[in-house]
């Protein structure tokens, strides 16, 4: 009976009524209502082992924790919808769980790109609708296995740096992220020690309620990653990621910021700051950061803080609502490096931060955190004031002498001794909106993220870091020009999923 209970709950779930079920989903989707489910309702679910394949033609809802576990597979063809549940009374923070061993193919296109989104009607979405896409890999970190943040049952961590959990390409994740517990938030997209088999481009995170990406560990590159409207970091990096990373666009919403501080880039070795192997040395390349205080609506008061209030987009669910701290902030042992970059409208520029009584310094030589050819403008301060180091003569950055720079960082706004002494016009960094004033969010475009004319991130002597793509040669940021040629976001991006008619 309990058998035949269960084929009528995960079998009777066919195309058209056809039991052949063409599209391989026996065991994974169950229909309720007209409804195609993944996951059976329970907070934690896990389908008998196998190699499903979604069909495109069909809407599916992400019920519950759903975990592709060792040895199996699920395919998500280009063009596919999937909906996370927002919270019932037996679902909190619907997620689609990758386990070590599994594969993800997520194969979007141009053209078609796959989405996940919310399950809530266009005008009431909110971030943290649902939990967002967790992989797990067998790469290494510095803790040797780790529990995956957020809540699920799932490890990670391994001896092979070239694992490969599949393929994820063309794909929108909005809406996402979900604070478990606290300090224990799922994100948009978290990667936990996935390795360098892996392939990952041309993913946009929206509207996350946590990080919109953040690599525990692993190795695996990425190019064309976009995270636009987060609640907490960008792109955050801890626990001995070492991957390769270009052409990245972040784009802050003015009154969406995190109790913890916001920053566009954050970086960990770990969070105690321990002299542990492999280190975090992520290598970062052709970025544009734009901060809240290049759209309406930011909140910019005196001092250090920025206190926001997130309004009609407060998911309610247990996120504080806080400010935003830095452009790039590099901490506790982290070596990451970044060049080719636009980092502009934040409070603070960059911080490497020596918390946890490290000494972190600058230099490419003992493989500490390097910046090279990056562009800094638009900020209240160049680099945090001495409330952020707290030995900040064994510092040898910007620091707290605001006219400190190094060869090959450079400040559009560099004569500013004080801060808040100049306002900052960005058409020295990117192009402007209406009247040579800050973009409007109805003018953020490709345009506005490309160099303008005479732009200090136009520099012939820009040159990539050994291991990423020429075509990043000669200009600072993720866009090369205005030209139709150089943007990557034509056709599989969306700016506006709040009133998207899913």
């Amino acid at each position: 009976m309990a058998l035949a209970a269960f084929c009528f709950a995960g079998c009777n779930k066919d195309n058209n009524g056809d039991e052949t079920n063409p599209s391989n989903e026996d065991g994974l989707v169950f229909v309720e209502n007209n409804v195609r489910y993944i996951g059976n309702g329970d907070k934690e679910f896990e389908p008998p082992k196998g190699d499903y394949v979604l069909d495109a033609s069909h809407v599916y809802v992400i019920r519950g924790w759903v975990y592709i576990a060792d040895g199996s597979s699920l395919k998500i063809p280009a063009g596919t919808l999937l909906k996370g549940k927002s919270e019932d009374a037996n679902v909190k923070g619907s997620s689609l769980i990758i386990e070590r061993g599994a594969k993800i193919y997520i194969e979007g296109t141009a053209e078609k790109p796959v989405v996940f989104t919310s399950d809530k009607p266009a005008g009431q979405r909110k971030p943290g609708d649902w939990g967002g896409i967790i992989i797990c890999g067998k790469a290494k970190n510095n803790q040797n296995e780790m529990q995956i943040e957020g809540g699920p049952r799932s490890r990670h961590g391994g001896s092979d740096d070239a694992d490969n959990s599949g393929v994820i390409t063309y794909c929108r994740v909005e809406f996402a992220g979900y604070p478990f517990l606290t300090d224990k938030e799922i994100n948009g997209i978290t990667l936990g020690s996935v390795g360098s088999g892996t392939t990952f481009h041309h993913i946009q995170v929206s509207y996350s309620n946590d990080d919109s990406f953040e690599w525990f560990g692993g190795a695996v590159n990425a190019t064309h990653l976009v995270a636009w409207h987060g609640w907490d970091d960008d792109f955050d990096t801890d626990n001995g990621f070492s991957g390769l990373l270009q052409f990245l666009l972040g784009v802050r919403h003015p009154k969406i910021g995190d109790t913890s501080l916001s920053n566009g880039f954050e970086s960990d070795n770990d969070a105690d700051g321990d002299d542990k192997t492999p280190y975090t040395t992520a290598k970062f390349c052709n970025v544009t950061l734009v901060g809240p205080a290049l759209t309406a609506g930011f909140i910019n008061e005196a001092g250090a803080g920025k206190y926001i209030d997130a309004g009609t987009l407060d998911p309610n669910n247990g996120s504080k609502v806080g400010q935003f701290q830095s452009g790039v902030q590099i901490r506790r042992n982290s070596r990451i490096s970044l060049s080719n970059a636009v980092i502009t409208g934040f409070p603070v520029g960059l911080i490497i931060e020596n918390d946890k009584s490290v000494k972190n310094t600058q230099s490419e030589a003992d493989s500490r955190p390097a910046v090279k050819n990056t562009v800094f403008g638009g900020y209240t301060d160049n680099a945090a004031a001495a409330l952020y180091d707290n030995t900040a003569a064994a510092v040898p950055v910007l620091g707290s002498d605001k006219n400190k720079t190094w060869t090959d960082v450079y400040s559009a706004d560099a004569s500013a001794t004080d801060a808040g002494t100049t306002s900052f016009s960005h058409r020295h960094v990117l192009k402007t909106g209406s009247n040579n004033s800050p973009v409007t969010a109805s003018e953020l475009n490709l345009a506005d993220y490309a160099p303008a004319s005479g732009s200090a991130a136009v520099n012939a002597s820009f040159t990539v870091p050994a291991g990423f793509n020429a075509s990043g040669n000669g200009f600072a940021g993720a866009f090369k020009s205005v030209a139709a040629t150089d943007n990557w976001l034509a056709g599989w991006t969306n700016f506006d999923p709040q009133n998207t008619a899913y």
